[in-house]
């Protein structure tokens, strides 16, 4: 087998225990797998990506020891970007939306993972109330939504299994860019998987529930043949919630700064994954193959 893989970080905070199980599991599934790694930068948000977090996601790489084959970063990437949403506008799969974060609340029910499901009322209003989509000159805030296909999406996962989800129940058309100009998370990855070639996607539990989606985005933007997933287990804390980076979860950094080692912090994340028995410290190389082992 051969192909890509990608870590894809935000730069929203320093990298964290999460961060780090999710790039054992993508450098495992390289390994065993003969696959390319790229080191893609997700600063798609841009009111809180942070120069200094970049600059830290690839020196804490570089101390943890993982080596990648190339880099992207999104905010180089708007062209690309562009060059997509035009796909889209010419099969008129895109409509403005100017329902605001309260009307969403108020208007729209919400899944069992507590996400709002959109009921497409900005779609359903008349052309001369919403304007042909191919040429939006309202001045007002608005998002761009994709129309979102009302079907089944059968997909499989490599460690969960076979899925069948219909995004339109999920969360109904979603935004590919937000009443800021900034390209979306769900856009902006799809793009990035299919321009830069991914063939295997490997990242942890909590974005699953994306994956139908993107799968709909992603054929609609012509790629035929899906990327290999693989949603690896989280890291939680005492309370039984996934670390992040706006809880303000313990960096790797603060951990290098107070003199842990690389080898601690494998030998301590690989435990706290129930990958091995005891928090002793081990090197990249031996947390790379008990991982490959579970894939």
């Amino acid at each position: 087998m051969s192909g890509k893989i990608r870590f894809a970080p935000s730069p929203t905070g320093y990298l964290h225990e999460g961060h780090l199980l999710s790039a054992l599991y993508v450098w495992a599934a390289a390994k065993k797998w003969n696959l390319k790694i790229h080191l893609r930068i997700e600063d798609h948000d841009q009111s809180r990506a942070r120069p200094a977090y970049i600059a830290g996601i690839r020196e804490d790489l570089a101390w943890l020891g993982f080596k990648y084959d190339s880099e992207s970063i999104q905010s180089a990437r708007g062209q690309v970007y562009e060059a997509a949403l035009q796909k889209l506008k010419e099969k008129s799969l895109v409509y403005p939306c100017y329902c605001s974060r309260k009307q969403l609340l108020a208007e729209n029910p919400q899944s069992e993972t507590g996400e709002i499901v959109y009921q497409g009322k900005c779609f359903y209003k008349t052309r001369e109330e919403r304007r042909e989509t191919r040429e939006i000159i309202n001045s007002a805030p608005h998002n761009l939504r994709f129309i979102v296909p009302d079907k089944f999406i059968n997909w499989h996962d490599l460690r969960l299994g076979d899925f069948h989800e219909n995004p339109k129940l999920q969360c109904g058309d979603f935004p590919i860019r937000d009443r800021d100009n900034q390209w979306t998370y769900q856009f902006a990855v799809c793009v990035d998987d299919i321009d830069e070639q991914i063939t295997h996607i490997i990242r942890g539990e909590d974005i699953r529930n994306s994956t139908a989606r993107q799968i709909a985005l992603m054929e609609a933007l012509g790629r035929t043949e899906r990327p290999i997933y693989l949603h690896h287990p989280l890291i939680v804390d005492a309370n039984n919630k996934k670390l992040s980076k706006r809880e303000l979860a313990h960096s790797l950094r603060q951990d290098k700064e107070a003199g842990i080692t690389p080898e601690m912090l494998f030998g301590r994340v690989c435990h706290k994954a129930h990958l091995t028995e005891s928090d002793a410290p081990i090197a990249l190389v031996d947390a790379i193959s008990i991982i490959m082992e579970t894939l």
